[in-house]
């Protein structure tokens, strides 16, 4: 059965699809070709139950969104009655000389029931109709939509604005604001096109008229000329033409209503009778003097007692039982007892509140990757609408750590921390602390180039820039133009926090690239190189190789956006080992251009520190003692004396503002690494195997192993 279900549905799909546009064509039609009176009874009963159906969808609709071809259908049955009334308009002209019924039962019906044959009674109707519908739904309808539709234009840089900050800040993923977008972009279009939907209902009204008017006067003269008597004549057209108005006016007024409707429910986001029954019931203090009010009224001389009693007994009523049932709902919630509490009432009548409890700790469970959390004191360098400028930084930021190394940043989770000092942020990776940093809220942050201090210092509380460490100064907004005149760089607490956040995900990227980063990276690689990622991942090495490799190569900051080039060498190389760490050297051997374009300076030659043959005499022979299984540490003291010696140089490159670059020989690369991080972690380790041909190797600095 389940599979004849779905070639049925989609053969019933395909048919409405062709019947849509054959029917709009069959009515654009209707308006030239003659129809028989028993036709145009069936399409006048289509066209009341059009009327009815969305007069009823737009009660219960719950946000105008959910019917978004409303313009649409408002265009088609408004398009719908003019033809009936060019058809009805031909067959009362046509056969109207025959009798009330040449034009149809129900056309016959609105003349005679529905006004009882009076045909001044009829007209007066018909009229009071059209200046209800025309002068107060419609022009009302019309108006709201025309606000709305500039009110919804005009907030559209804000809501896409608002989408951005809540994206880059983690607190929505990519595919909710690519959801989000879409549905403010529907909003504006739904507002716009119901501006124009109202124009068609106003139409269709001032219309009716002039077909009235038409018919009447048509209907008159075609009865004389038909043999008829004046009074004969004037009596079965009036009630033709009067049926007819009648006929579709109602509809008209129907689908009119429902446009009103839609356009004033903007705010409610719920069904009407929902709505209504909450904000208009559900006060029961305001029904309470209501229903006083109301029965005061029996006290006037001569008014009715009965439908007085009868409303004001009703709203009481109304008013006792809302008022018990809040009372009983605040007691269950204060109370410490069965009450069900807020959370467990959601879950459902059967659930417990020990469920939803349960429920929301697992919605705790997951941590997210990266997260600042903020004092108070720092939230307005974090809000955009107190003019923080953070999450636009944000913004930038990951583009440009995407575009440096290759990978995407997880979105940043942003919070206030009331357990923090006011002036403190802090950073949490996977929910644990890796770095915190205090800043002087009111203050601007001067920071100076130690290559080149100012000549003269400011006024202001003397720190370290919390990202790269070098001698700055609080100082005042007021003396931020001085302080850029003497050579000094002045940043915001939003520029500290981003910067600092870019500084922390270089040294972390390794650990924010995790199996399914990898895996989506591999994903977006496919889409261009479909063949190159299924050769190797897991025919030649498994994912977790691949995925340690990546981070290999992130822990020192080789960017892996070269993923071809990557993929390649391990497609070359993994047939002669499956060591990670060797495979990892192969790889970078393979982006020699990438690393050394990163090692270049100014000049476009390696300002490089090198090892004394002493120093690396003892790196080699440490390290062939650890192969060979026989020793290989090395002599505390030794080991001092080189990493002083390191230390030194390193400083002394970062003192020149230069990037301190350590470069050795292939084989010790790795032990040198291990080395020199634990007391450097700043300085770049290469080999000579990673430095592009073309490029000058110009030493500055060479370690020693002796004393200072």
């Amino acid at each position: 059965m389940t599979t004849q279900a779905a070639p049925t549905t989609a053969k019933s799909e395909s048919i409405l699809s062709l019947l849509v546009p054959l029917g709009i064509i069959g009515v654009v039609l209707m308006m030239v070709m003659p129809v028989p009176a028993f036709l145009l009874d069936f399409l006048l009963a289509v066209s009341i139950t059009i009327s009815v159906s969305v007069f009823l969808i737009a009660l219960f609709i719950e946000k105008p969104l959910d019917y978004s071809a409303f313009p649409t259908v408002v265009l088609v049955a408004t398009l719908l009655r003019l033809a009936l009334n060019v058809t009805s308009t031909r067959l009362i002209l046509l056969h109207g000389n025959e009798g009330t019924g040449s034009a149809g039962r129900v056309i016959e019906t609105f003349g005679r029931f529905v006004v009882g044959g009076n045909v001044v009674i009829g007209l007066v109707v018909f009229i009071i109709l059209v200046v209800i519908n025309f002068v107060v739904i419609t022009k009302g309808a019309g108006r709201i939509a025309e606000v709305s539709a500039r009110f919804t234009l005009d907030a559209m840089p804000g809501k896409q604005m608002a989408i951005d900050a809540e994206l880059s800040s983690g607190m929505i993923t990519q595919d909710v604001a690519r959801r989000r977008r879409k549905e403010v972009e529907r909003e504006a279009d739904f507002f716009g096109a119901m501006d124009g939907a109202s124009k068609f209902v106003g139409g269709d009204a001032v219309a009716s008229i002039i077909i009235t008017v038409v018919n009447l006067v048509g209907g008159l003269i075609r009865g004389v000329l038909a043999g008829m008597d004046i009074a004969q004549a004037a009596e079965t057209f009036s009630i033709l033409s009067v049926g007819d108005a009648l006929v579709t006016q109602i509809p008209a007024l129907l689908v009119s209503t429902a446009a009103g409707l839609f356009v004033t429910r903007t705010a409610t986001g719920q069904e009407l009778g929902s709505a209504l029954r909450e904000q208009m019931f559900g006060t029961p203090r305001a029904l309470g003097l209501t229903a006083i009010v109301v029965a005061s009224f029996i006290l006037i001389p001569g008014m009715p007692v009965t439908p007085f009693l009868l409303i004001s007994g009703g709203l009481g009523w109304f008013a006792y039982n809302h008022w018990n049932d809040k009372a009983h709902t605040a007691d269950d919630t204060s109370g410490t007892g069965t009450g069900t509490s807020a959370a467990g009432a959601a879950t459902g009548p059967t659930a417990s509140p020990g469920a939803a409890t349960a429920e929301d700790i697992e919605k705790e469970l997951p941590l997210d990757v990266l997260a600042l959390e903020v004092g108070f004191e720092l939230i307005p360098a974090v809000d955009a609408g107190m003019g923080g400028t953070l999450l636009d930084r944000i913004a930038n930021l990951r583009k440009q750590f995407a575009m440096d190394f290759g990978i995407i940043l997880p979105p940043v989770r942003i919070r206030d921390n009331l357990l923090l000092a006011s002036n403190i942020y802090r950073f949490l990776l996977l929910g644990t602390e890796v770095a915190r940093v205090q800043l002087i809220p009111g203050r601007l942050l001067a920071m100076t180039n130690p290559a080149s201090p100012p000549d003269m210092d400011l006024d202001g509380e003397e720190t370290r820039d919390p990202v790269f460490n070098a001698p700055a100064r609080w100082i005042r907004p007021t003396d931020r133009d001085l302080a850029e005149a003497l050579g000094y760089t002045v940043v915001d607490h939003a520029t500290v926090i981003a910067t600092h956040l870019g500084e922390l995900s270089k040294q972390l990227a390794d650990q924010l690239l995790g199996r399914a980063e990898v895996q989506h990276l591999f994903e977006v690689f496919s889409r261009q190189n479909p063949k190159i990622v299924d050769d190797i991942v897991p025919a030649m090495l498994p994912m977790g190789d691949v995925h340690k490799i990546l981070r290999n190569l992130l822990r020192e900051g080789v960017s892996i956006r070269d993923l071809r080039t990557i993929l390649e060498a391990l497609a070359e190389v993994s047939a002669t080992t499956k060591d990670t760490e060797q495979l990892t050297e192969m790889v970078r051997a393979r982006l020699s251009r990438q690393i050394t374009a990163a090692a270049k300076g100014e000049d476009t030659s390696i300002s490089a520190i090198v090892l004394s043959a002493a120093v690396e005499d003892t790196f080699r022979r440490s390290l062939r003692d650890i192969s060979a299984g026989t020793g290989g540490a090395l002599d505390p003291e030794e080991v001092r004396r080189i990493g002083a010696s390191f230390e030194a140089c390193v400083q002394r490159v970062r003192d020149q503002g230069k990037t301190p670059v350590l470069v050795t020989s292939p084989e010790l690369r790795r032990y040198v690494k291990a080395f020199a991080e634990r007391r450097a972690p700043q300085a770049t380790v290469i080999s000579y195997r990673e430095i592009d041909g073309q490029t000058q190797i110009r030493p500055i600095e060479t370690v020693t192993n002796q004393a200072a």
